[in-house]
């Protein structure tokens, strides 16, 4: 097994109220003044009241172009990421140079050198490092990011990487689209960064770390469902393509694969003591509820984070993990209970990551 040492989450500079951001992103995405009540009463209904984003709400005004937005992309995913890097490893107590991979995912914006490449000097990390930059898991990529590192770690287990995920997505807000999935887009997503450090098994025992370990993981694809979420990308960046068939994808399949990957590893839904759920949007969440019976409170850091800070895309989780590990909002669970991290992106896709404490 692999362990946690840390995780740390960060959010854009800039908070507003939803009311705010639903005033400056009208004008941006309906500048003719129609479809204002639409808006209204979209983003009322995602139950987000606060989102930190990348920007000052006049910024996004001078967003022109695809370059624009994704320069800005590079300049301040630089800064989040290493901020969210650095705090993690003091929590982990580990230094940037005792790193052996860093692992770095995104669905917000591009770079090459990549973002982790260009994190190295910044950081500190050794110039042999080894990276591994991933690009279109979007929401799912926190959980499949972590069970992929732990994958290598139990390859390697005198090793350390770092998992890192960086999503603006209100760089990726389109002008002069009132299409729905835009509409929608610009009143649930929000802007951060998380960086989880994990150790193998051997350099941990010889260090003295302790930490939730992850026990098993998951992926699932689902047939004919590509077209379900995802991105159109073109000479204006990143448009969102949206189908509010996703919760029925959730309510059709997603009860089954848990219960199924939970028995496989001899656990049932009862016994999970801590869920880290993606909190993709109140629809979805409800669904889950319904389709795994929790009791109220079970999803309550995913409906925090969706209120706080707006669906991170998938630097989510690791907020959301974060808040599990530090016992922000809850109690820390008891040594020996069992968690379950789960996130759902395009594909349409589910990771699911099992945790032991």
């Amino acid at each position: 097994m692999s362990i946690i040492a840390a995780v740390h989450g960060v959010v854009g500079d800039h908070k507003y109220s939803q009311k705010e951001i639903t005033s400056s992103f009208t004008e941006i995405v309906a500048p003719n003044g129609t479809h204002t009540g639409v808006i209204n009463r979209i983003h009322q209904a995602t139950h987000v009241k606060y989102r930190s984003l990348a920007l000052a709400a006049d910024d996004y005004l001078q967003i022109k172009t695809f370059t624009d937005s994704n320069n800005a992309f590079i300049t301040i995913a630089m800064k989040l990421g290493a901020e969210a890097i650095n705090a993690a490893l003091k929590k982990a107590g580990v230094r940037a140079d005792e790193v052996d991979l860093i692992m770095a995912t995104s669905i917000t914006g591009i770079a090459t050198p990549s973002l982790e490449t260009r994190l190295v000097p910044v950081v500190g990390f050794r110039s042999d490092i080894k990276r591994i930059p991933i690009f279109g898991l979007g929401c799912a990529a926190g959980a499949a990011g972590i069970a992929r590192v732990h994958d290598y770690l139990v390859g390697h287990p005198d090793e350390i990487a770092v998992l890192l995920s960086v999503e603006l997505c209100s760089l990726t807000l389109q002008a002069d689209d009132v299409s729905m999935a835009n509409i929608v887009s610009s009143g649930l997503f929000g802007d951060g960064a998380g960086a989880i450090v994990m150790i193998g098994s051997h350099r941990a025992d010889t260090m003295g770390i302790t930490g939730p370990r992850v026990v098993d993981s998951k992926s699932r694809l689902y047939p004919e469902t590509q077209d379900a979420m995802g991105w159109h990308i073109g000479s204006s960046g990143f448009r969102i393509f949206l189908s509010p068939a996703v919760s029925d994808v959730i309510s059709a399949h997603l009860g089954d694969e848990i219960e199924g990957f939970l028995n496989s590893n001899q656990q049932r839904i009862s016994d999970i003591s801590r869920w880290v759920v993606h909190p993709g949007g109140p629809k979805i969440l409800k669904a889950l509820e319904t389709e795994l019976e929790l009791t109220a409170g079970e999803l309550a850091l995913s409906w925090n984070c969706l209120a706080e800070k707006g669906n991170l895309s998938s630097a989510a989780v690791l907020h959301i993990l974060s808040d599990v590990i530090d016992g922000y909002g809850i109690e820390k669970p008891e040594p020996g209970t069992a968690g379950l991290l789960l996130a759902m992106g395009p594909g349409f896709s589910t990771e699911l990551v099992l945790l032991e404490w």
